[in-house]
Order: structure tokens, then C-alpha cells, then sequence
């Protein structure tokens, strides 16, 4: 995006806006409990719990059907890559949030303020917290062009394990024959999904974090250090911060307070090694919106941004305010509910939902998440197309965007503008009405079995 409008990156930065895709500015039965379950029957985390193995089948031990489905969707994985890399050359990606983050580390190297430049031809500036610095400073050492292709590199392997992360959490069993195939045929399509292909194409790190929460999240209530991933993920970006409130108001108390220590020690290391740095970020940048990027936009698909352009105002002010705060409490309240009633999985994306839409500024590559919530649908194939064209048709990017034009667009055009939001609105009040169900009936599905991450060793 363009200086002149204001876009802003994934980091949060200010850009131009081009169109399309652009450094984004300045199962089929229901449960007792009230979500959607698996067609047997059974609970996602239960099925998970009794079917995961601790060996896992290698391409050769697979019978012939899954042998072949498994050459068909490695076949298909390549020609996904081929296809993305023709593209990546064609376009020149330019990858802004990458040197973001190569200037933050190159700063940190030299001294200089971490947050006292803009780089890139958008004039982007660094909005992570200083510990996220401290990380970048690899980055600062490899020549752009090396970069480059070391982060694409790094993005599409994080994003295999984030299609893996997926398939344990919606319960697919480990020993599964066709579960090799899934995982290739899944990362080959997840690529094309609107928030994924625009993580790779900016060098962002949004693969990263949901990749550290999702293994934080699977791992037994009783392991040692289970929540430390999840407040590291913290610590390198607020956002993930939504899961540790997840841990403690689901009774996960020492998980919990592993990630809020696992949080405190990345701001007193930012302290230690950037004391300037994190004076200026934690008593002012943190909180100056404006810094990030412009609210408005249609690369904002938060809660705020939704509000902000049907009022047609640049800050939807009270209104912004109160709506993120009822969403913030009757979210959590959701996951919280659906956790303890034996659905662990639902929980963790209705607080991952929450986080997305109760955050001033959500770019429409935060939401990632797009991938487990398509894994926990597979099963409610009507539903999974209609969440899969939701993610890939890129419809915010089909309307008139440039310069203020976000603020005028007439109410046919707002759903259009906004469908990620009013998707996680959609998924919460979904969860929360069969829940409200189940409670009316007295259900309780789930209870008695077992969920996996306080299960599985």
C-alpha cells in the first residue's frame, strides 16, 4: 500500500494500497454440548485421544488406495508450489514486512532505536514489542535476496505443520492411512487461501504464532511447561495474549501462569537488552493505533474496522468500543463453556476468533486460524465449502478501496467488505446457540471422555 493511503502491513505498518493482494497498509452430526461433533458421534478431542498413536505410518506402510491418494496429493502439493513460486517471480513480491523486520534487528545490532525508522517504499515502521526485536536480529545478517527465500521457505514448512497442528486438533488419528495424503493435499490448498497466500507474500509471521499456540494448546494439561509457548507467542506480538486469559478462565491455572511468566520474561529481556526501546513501547506505542495503520481500511477485517466503515467514520469511537467489549466478555464466555463441556477444540477457536475481531486492527492475513476452524468443519462438508470460498474469494479487495473510498461504500457493498469479521460473529453465535440447546435439553456430550491435550503424552 501506498504512504499516501495509509495502509498498513500485517506488523501494523503504513503502506500504499494497491489492488488485490498488497503489503496490507497503514462434521455432520451436533453434540449434546451444543458444537458441531464428529458423524459417529463422538467428541473431535476423545477421537483424538483414543485413535493417536505413537507410530506413525511412513508412506511405504500404507495400504494401496492411500499410497495412491498419497502420490495424488504430493502431486498436487507440487504443482501448488510450482504454481506459487511462478507467481512469486512474476509479481516481484516485495515482501515489506520481511525488511520490517530485518531493519528492527539490524537495529538492534547497531544500536540505533528500533522504532525511530520507516523502511520499504510504503514507509513502514516497526510496531512488535522490543523482545520480538532481540528475535530479528538473524534476519538483519542474511543478504535480502537470501532472506527471501529463507522466509518463503520457512512459511510454507510452518504451514504443513499448521495443517498437521489442525488435523490433531479436529481428531484425526495420527495412524489414520490417509492422513499423510490430508496433510499434502491440505497445505497445497490452504495455500490459496486469502490470509495464508498474503502471509507469504509479505514475509509475515502470523504462521509462526498460531503454530506455537496450537502445539502449546495440544500438549497434556500436566506437561511440564505447557503454556510457556503460548505466552512466548505473546511476548513477540500482543495478539496471542487472547489464550492466556483461554488457560485461566478455562481452570488451566498453571498452564496459565507459565505463559504469563513466559510473557513477563520476554518484556524484562526486551527490558534488559533495549531499556529506551522498552520505556518508549510500553508506555506509549503499545497504545497509538494510529502508528499501525489506518482502522478503516478494508485490510482491517476487525470488529473496529467493521464498525468504522458502516458509520462511515475514521474511529467508530463508543460504539467500536462497546461492541469489542460485549464480543471480548460473551467470546471468552463461549470457549470457557464449550471448553468445560468437554470440547476443547471449539474453545481454543472461539478464543482465537475473539482475539480477531476484538483487536483494533485485525489485517486480513492475522486471520490464519482460517485453517484449524476448516479442519474442525470437515465433516460438515456444506458448511466447509461455504467457509472455504469465504477465505479464498477475497471479496474486500473486489470493492472500491483507494484513498477514502472504504468510508463510502453503500450497505450492499459492507458484508463484502467485512467477511472475516461477520464470519467469526457468525461461528460464536453458532457455538453459543447449541450450546443454549444443550443446556435446554440437559446435554452434556463429552464430559466423560477424555480430551486429548489433558490425554495424550
Amino acid at each position: 500500500m501506498s504512504a499516501s493511503s495509509s495502509g498498513t502491513s500485517g506488523d501494523g505498518t503504513s503502506g500504499d494500497r494497491p489492488p488485490g493482494d498488497r503489503p496490507p497498509g497503514n462434521r455432520a452430526t451436533g453434540t449434546g454440548d451444543g458444537s458441531p461433533g464428529r458423524a459417529d458421534g463422538t467428541s473431535a478431542t476423545g477421537a483424538a485421544g483414543a485413535g493417536s498413536s505413537p507410530s506413525r505410518l511412513l508412506p511405504s506402510q500404507l495400504r494401496p488406495s492411500a499410497r495412491t491418494a498419497f502420490a495424488g496429493s504430493v502431486l498436487l502439493l507440487a504443482v501448488s508450489l510450482a504454481l506459487f513460486a511462478a507467481l512469486l517471480l512474476l509479481r516481484h513480491a516485495p515482501m515489506a514486512d520481511l525488511f520490517v523486520y530485518r531493519a528492527e534487528g539490524a537495529a538492534v545490532l547497531s544500536g540505533d532505536d528500533p522504532y525511530g525508522f520507516t523502511v520499504t517504499r510504503w514507509d513502514l515502521p516497526a510496531t512488535y514489542p522490543p523482545f520480538a526485536a532481540i528475535l530479528f536480529v538473524p534476519a538483519a545478517l542474511a543478504p535480502p535476496a537470501v532472506l527471501k527465500v529463507c522466509a518463503v521457505a520457512a512459511n510454507l514448512a510452518l504451514l504443513v505443520l499448521l495443517v498437521r497442528l489442525s488435523l490433531d486438533l479436529a481428531g484425526v488419528p495420527r495412524a489414520h492411512p490417509l492422513r499423510p495424503a490430508a496433510i499434502c493435499a491440505g497445505a497445497a490448498l490452504a495455500l490459496w487461501l486469502e490470509p495464508v497466500f498474503q502471509t507469504l507474500i509479505f514475509g509475515q509471521i502470523n504462521l509462526v504464532l498460531a503454530c506455537l499456540v496450537l502445539w502449546d494448546a495440544g500438549r497434556p494439561d500436566g506437561a511440564r511447561g505447557k503454556g510457556l509457548a503460548t505466552g512466548l507467542a505473546a511476548g513477540i506480538k500482543i495478539t496471542p495474549a487472547v489464550f492466556v486469559l483461554f488457560l485461566l478462565v478455562t481452570g488451566r491455572r498453571r498452564a496459565g501462569l507459565a505463559a504469563l511468566a513466559a510473557f513477563a520474561g520476554s518484556v524484562l529481556a526486551g527490558a534488559l537488552a533495549l531499556p529506551a526501546a522498552s520505556h518508549a513501547y510500553w508506555t506509549g506505542l503499545l497504545f497509538d493505533t494510529g502508528r499501525v495503520g489506518k482502522v478503516w481500511i478494508v485490510d482491517n477485517q476487525s470488529l473496529h474496522g467493521l464498525m468504522g466503515r458502516l458509520l462511515h467514520r475514521p474511529d467508530a469511537g463508543a460504539a467500536g468500543t462497546v461492541a469489542a467489549v460485549l464480543v471480548v466478555i460473551a467470546g471468552l464466555a463461549v470457549a470457557r463453556r464449550v471448553t468445560l463441556r468437554g470440547r476443547p477444540e471449539w474453545g481454543l477457536l472461539c478464543a482465537a476468533l475473539t482475539g480477531l475481531l476484538v483487536s483494533p486492527i485485525s489485517w486480513s492475513h492475522h486471520w490464519v486460524w482460517c485453517v484449524p476452524l476448516l479442519a474442525l468443519l470437515s465433516r460438515r462438508r456444506a458448511v466447509l465449502a461455504a467457509v472455504a470460498v469465504v477465505f479464498t474469494a477475497r471479496s474486500m479487495w473486489l470493492l472500491p478501496h483507494r484513498g477514502d473510498l472504504d468510508l463510502r461504500l453503500p450497505w450492499w457493498q459492507q458484508p463484502l467488505a467485512a467477511p472475516y469479521p461477520l464470519l467469526g460473529l457468525a461461528v460464536l453465535a453458532a457455538v453459543a446457540a447449541r450450546q443454549w440447546r444443550a443446556h435446554r435439553r440437559g446435554g452434556r456430550d463429552g464430559v466423560a471422555v477424555a480430551s486429548r491435550w489433558s490425554s495424550r503424552s
